[in-house]
């Protein structure tokens, strides 16, 4: 357990930088991490504008700047006053064992202090919409409910990450700093990143494989589709349920995070070739991707 001047150094500095999220959010905690500016998980926001408390007694309204749902954090605007922001940590990814301290103040309720370690290597986890979210901190630092948002820090009082994923047997996941480093300056100004959207429901490579194997047809490589959305990209294309997503542009596509990557790469003003495999038959549509 933390010493118990540890414990107040932690009270009396880090602790000062972490907010609940009242009204206007699903609950949760943030962090300040610059004059004005408060980061929290996206999933915790319910509209544009929350409440904040502050371990100071102070609450403050805040308005949502931006998010980006695929990295799974967002950034708030709100009047910070003189509550200091945490530095991050230069840990990229803290070795098993490494003492860590997890901070909350689930919804606005009370602070929260606990004291844990790093559980495992980096872990890999798919969210909600499909993408891999990779080096996830594991740690055993438990949280109450509703602390999704409230950092990790290593024992200097510096930002490993934000915690948010509570696992079976009282494990936590925290999204690393480094990765949300990679989005801040540009969620800092307002600004989110525009992921290219195709409007299909997909079928991960090894199943489309047995799939086709079950019909009588050759096995290949790609993402089969199960559904396209009515009035996307992909409809527009003339994709079709059943298709076999082979390549987009000019990236290979094998498996969801290939097709992913690839949306990733293509210009949303352009069309972009599409190679689908229907049947035996291999055909080209081309694409006008949208920004979603």
């Amino acid at each position: 357990m933390a010493d118990q001047h540890l414990i107040d150094t932690f009270l009396t500095g880090p602790a000062r930088s972490v907010v609940g999220l009242g009204e206007g959010a699903r609950g949760g905690s943030g962090v300040v991490i610059g004059d004005g500016k408060v980061l929290t998980l996206a999933r915790n926001l319910r509209g544009s504008e929350l409440s904040l408390a502050f371990a100071d007694g102070r609450r403050e309204r805040a308005k949502l700047l931006a998010a980006d749902p695929d990295v799974g954090v967002a950034v708030l605007d709100a009047a910070t006053g003189e509550t200091p922001p945490l530095e991050w940590s230069d840990v990229d990814a803290p070795a098993i064992g490494t003492r860590v301290f997890a901070l909350a103040d689930p919804g606005g309720r009370g602070l929260r202090l606990t004291e844990g370690a790093v559980a495992s290597a980096p872990r890999s986890l798919r969210g909600p919409r499909g993408r891999m979210l990779e080096d996830l901190i594991e740690h055993t630092a438990p949280l109450p409910r509703g602390s999704g948002g409230g950092p990790l820090l290593d024992e200097q009082g510096r930002l490993l990450g934000v915690n948010a994923v509570r696992l079976a047997h009282g494990f936590i996941l925290a999204l690393p700093g480094a990765r949300i480093r990679e989005h801040l300056p540009e969620l800092a100004e307002g600004r989110a990143r525009a992921p290219r959207r195709l409007g299909v429901a997909v079928v991960p490579g090894g199943v489309a494989r047995r799939l086709r194997r079950a019909v009588g047809l050759p096995e290949r490589d790609g993402v089969l589709v199960r559904a396209v959305e009515q009035g996307s990209a992909a409809e527009r294309a003339g994709v079709e349920r059943g298709d076999l997503i082979v390549a987009l542009g000019e990236r290979t596509v094998d498996s969801l995070d290939a097709l992913f990557g690839a949306l990733d790469a293509a210009a949303a003003d352009q069309p972009v070739s599409l190679h689908v495999v229907r049947g035996v038959e291999e055909r080209e549509l081309h694409a006008s991707l949208e920004a979603r």
